[in-house]
């Protein structure tokens, strides 16, 4: 929908068509909401959310907005996602439906939670081999 990238969220949404502006400060205050420690970036021309890693990109499209990347690892959620899933398992959220909002919250909470868990994996990885390279 851009023919230049914006430096931050503000300047995307400010970028975008009149009718979906107040639809993407919605979708940027739902994920502010469910990831409040998260840091707002343009990555790849898109607004995206980010704690440590991307949790969650949103772009507006001539007639969806798009949320990425694809929900994996939990069956419910994704079930709720089904009537939403594009190309590759990203959401596509019609432009002349009602946009779910609390199913973005739910995603953004949820990709928080694994982004947790993946830290505290990796923290834990770490601990492991530095005590393996000491000898315990």
């Amino acid at each position: 929908m851009r023919t230049a990238a914006a430096k931050n969220i503000d300047r995307y949404i400010a970028a975008s068509p009149a009718k979906v502006r107040p639809i993407l400060r919605e979708i940027r205050r739902v994920i502010r909401a469910a990831a409040p420690k998260a840091q707002e970036v343009i990555s790849y021309r898109m607004p995206a959310f980010k704690q440590r890693r991307i949790l969650v990109y949103f772009a507006a499209f001539k007639n969806h907005i798009g949320l990425f990347p694809p929900v994996r690892g939990d069956a419910k959620l994704e079930e709720a996602l089904e009537p939403y899933a594009g190309p590759k398992g990203n959401l596509k959220f019609p432009l002349d439906r009602p946009i779910p909002y609390t199913l973005i919250k739910r995603v953004v909470g949820f990709r928080v939670k694994q982004e947790a868990a993946k830290t505290a994996a990796q923290a834990g990885q770490r601990r492991v081999a530095r005590r393996t390279v000491r000898g315990e």
